[in-house]
């Protein structure tokens, strides 16, 4: 592991990490938010072709969990498309949400996990969903790892603040999901090392 010159960068393998990751502090504050990122967007939930793969194939085990409305459009535009950018995404209901979102006592949430909680679906949810607010994006020879800073997640940064919890640590699973052990506890030691440099210079 490795910082840039200008040390806004840490680069660990084949990913180079925005130091945002490290340092802002971040807890969803869902009853504060509402689960608004699953309805608000330039388009859906961005998808790895293995995901668009597993979706499309278990459907009919998730379409119980989804509302009238998403299954409509499902059934129009299919359980993924191609956005305005050339990605992977999922489709949207009206060009508004997406159409795996439902509704649990007015907060948005996904209907491809409630499957996966109930054993009806292989996937959890889309890993784009699950590392939110953290944002990849794919180059020619590496990742870029990025925070997507958005107003509907200010209750998550004071929330995360009160707690002194790093974005980092808040995403643990969904980082280890996608990037695995070896590579989470690289970036831990990274933020520990960053830490204590801090520290020195006080």
């Amino acid at each position: 592991m490795n910082l840039t010159s200008q040390e806004t960068m840490l680069q660990i393998g084949d990913t180079l990490i925005s130091l945002d990751i490290i340092d802002k502090k971040f807890i969803c504050d869902v009853p504060k938010c509402l689960g608004k990122c699953c309805e608000h967007g330039d388009s859906g939930a961005p998808l790895e072709e293995g995901e668009a793969a597993i979706i499309k194939e278990q459907y009919p085990s998730i379409k119980p969990y989804l509302s009238e409305t998403g299954k409509k459009s499902i059934e129009e535009i299919g359980t993924s498309t191609i956005d305005s950018d050339g990605d992977l995404v999922t489709t949207l209901i009206n060009d508004k949400e997406c159409s795996f979102t439902v509704y649990e006592k007015g907060i948005a949430t996904c209907g491809i996990e409630r499957a996966w909680e109930n054993g009806d679906c292989s996937l959890q949810k889309p890993i784009s969903c699950h590392l939110y607010p953290i944002r990849l994006k794919k180059y020619p020879t590496f990742t870029a790892v990025n925070y997507n800073e958005w107003d509907i997640c200010k209750p998550a940064l004071l929330f995360g603040e009160k707690e002194s919890l790093p974005l980092y640590k808040f995403l643990k699973t969904p980082l280890i999901r996608k990037f695995g052990e070896d590579w989470y506890e690289e970036l831990e030691l990274a933020a520990e090392s960053l830490e204590g440099d801090k520290n020195q210079l006080q």
